[in-house]
């Protein structure tokens, strides 16, 4: 068992995953969520600094749920926040479209072997000098 403090309340917790806060913290929390939802669908121009401080909640937690994808914000909105890779604006999430992609593509060849050369992993296991393992004796 994985007993941790709640790190709102002090509270102890059997914590299972997910940010260390207990059950009680994590439900006053989606309620704070569904109340800054439904602020934001009746201001729309209103910026992160107003929407905090009508919904008695931190700056920083809102944008904790912009990039977790829970918010999303139309692109005539003022609330935006930017790409971590590039700086480019973005309405929701950590990366921009073109980040998205990039990385995307540097996963998919990331297991593929390099052009033109031979497969990771040693040499030509027919000449019997593929991956062996050298002991050094005195």
């Amino acid at each position: 068992m994985n007993v941790r403090n709640c790190r709102k309340c002090g509270k102890m917790f059997n914590y299972i995953q997910g940010p260390p806060i207990c059950q009680n913290c994590k439900a006053a929390l989606e309620k704070k969520f569904e109340e800054v939802k439904a602020y934001i669908r009746e201001h729309k121009s209103a910026k992160i600094n107003e929407i905090a401080e009508n919904c008695n909640v931190e700056p920083r937690q809102i944008e904790t749920w912009i990039r977790e994808e829970r918010l999303v914000f139309a692109s005539d909105s003022p609330v935006k926040i930017f790409c971590e890779t590039c700086g480019a604006p973005i309405f929701t999430g950590r990366y921009c479209e073109k980040c998205k992609k990039n990385q995307a593509n540097t996963f998919s060849s990331a297991g593929r072997p390099a052009e033109g050369g031979a497969p990771a992993g040693g040499g030509d296991k027919r000449s019997g000098s593929g991956n062996k393992m050298h002991t050094f004796r005195e």
